[in-house]
């Protein structure tokens, strides 16, 4: 079996960072012998070493013991909640270019020129997932023993993160009280 059929051949497009194998190997075997670069530069068309660098890490996944049921009930009632404390606090503020909405499941709070929100309930990986404008995707799982949703990367609460990034946004104190999202069921 020839190299050329052991080693594959990978578009330059799909990598953060190239080595040029062949080089390296050839350089590898005659290191004692100087090897002009245009005598390795043939060899190394065909062979690539494809490194890639991941700014973030992959994905967390959780398998949460909730029935559906019980995750409904908790997402419902925080989305609910949610909804609510933020229509308050946007009555507060008075700037007419902001606005919440909440419809199938998708919370929509939109800052005018400080970006989008947008909070959506998962169902199949019974979390609450969170676009933020200033720190990106999250997805929340809930925890049971703090009675609240929380990310498990920074173990920050959704209401935490939203507390603080909100404040900052506005410029006044933001305390949307999401724990305890158990007692705002409604059985």
């Amino acid at each position: 079996m020839s190299p050329r059929n052991l080693l594959r051949r990978i578009p330059k497009s799909t990598s953060l960072h190239w080595q040029n194998a062949a080089a390296n190997r050839t350089s590898s075997l005659i290191s004692h012998v100087h090897v002009p670069l245009t005598t390795r530069a043939p060899l190394a068309k065909h062979f690539y070493v494809c490194r890639r660098t991941l700014s973030t890490p992959a994905p967390m996944v959780n398998v949460s013991d909730l029935s559906i049921e019980r995750y409904h009930a908790l997402s419902d009632a925080t989305m609910t909640t949610l909804l609510e404390r933020l229509e308050d606090l946007l009555d507060t503020v008075g700037n007419d270019a902001y606005e919440v909405d909440y419809h199938s499941g998708v919370l929509t709070l939109n800052l005018g020129t400080h970006g989008t929100y947008v909070i959506n309930k998962q169902p199949p990986n019974k979390q609450i997932w969170l676009s933020s404008p200033l720190s990106g995707p999250k997805r929340y799982d809930y925890v049971p023993e703090s009675d609240d949703w929380r990310y498990a990367r920074d173990g920050m609460g959704l209401g935490e993160l939203l507390d603080e990034e909100i404040t900052d946004m506005l410029r006044t104190k933001v305390s949307l009280h999401l724990e305890g999202v158990s007692g705002q069921i409604q059985e």
